[in-house]
């Protein structure tokens, strides 16, 4: 068994028997021991009571976090004409249309959030195969298939945050950097769970949010009371 390193066995034993604790308590807790040489990304994630197999009970949204996630977002937009003009003005990294379709068919994604105007979605269409697992096929239901290519860009690289939960019925973000003060992520945190309550689904039968766990990159999750971070 390979032997642990001192910073990694110093924050399982601040971690130790600390469980359910409250958000603020996470932060402190995740901040303090995030020691990595580099701003390690504070990280969440929720245990849903959903089965995403069946359609109503699909969870998914967005959510603008007030303070940013302390992410550069590299913004792709499929759109033609004024609204590639558009997409250009508001800071799209890449704008494009059936030269964009083939850079991305050829295994290059340079992009985290693609957006598409609805003219363009035939072309897009084409990609599901390559985006879709890479959850970055644009939907309208989370406002990237829109006309408001400027609003759309303009939303992706002011820290608004794309959630979808996955086959085990697990939703996860990043929701700022270590170096964030212990109040914008506690307001990070709350705006993001309260997203997720919201978007519970019409199938959704019993308890909803189930567990809600906070780490940082390199280091230990510790859970956070359900109660705390949802304001209950």
């Amino acid at each position: 068994m390979a032997k642990l390193g001192k910073r990694t066995t110093a924050a399982r034993e601040a971690f130790a028997g600390k469980a359910d604790v409250t958000v603020a308590e996470a932060v402190a807790l995740v901040k303090d021991n995030a020691k990595a040489k580099f701003d390690e990304t504070i990280e969440i994630s929720v245990n849903l009571g959903v089965d995403p197999r069946h359609a109503d009970q699909m969870v998914r949204g967005t959510v603008a976090l007030p303070n940013g996630t302390g992410k550069t977002m590299r913004v792709a937009v499929f759109a033609r004409g004024d609204k590639a003009d558009e997409a250009k003005a508001a800071g799209a990294d890449i704008v494009g249309a059936e030269d964009l379709m083939e850079v991305v068919q050829g295994g290059k994604i340079e992009f985290d959030r693609c957006i598409a105007t609805p003219d363009m979605m035939p072309i897009v269409g084409r990609l599901g195969k390559v985006l879709g697992p890479r959850n970055l096929m644009p939907n309208p239901k989370i406002g990237t298939v829109t006309m408001d290519v400027k609003e759309a860009v303009e939303a992706a690289k002011g820290g608004e945050v794309q959630f979808k939960v996955e086959k085990a019925g697990v939703v996860h973000a990043g929701v700022g950097k270590a170096s964030f003060t212990a109040k914008q992520l506690e307001e990070n945190i709350l705006s993001f769970v309260g997203a997720v309550q919201k978007a519970k689904p019409s199938g959704s039968k019993g308890s909803y949010m189930k567990k809600v766990c906070l780490s940082s990159t390199m280091g230990p999750g510790v859970t956070i009371a359900v109660d705390s971070a949802t304001g209950n």
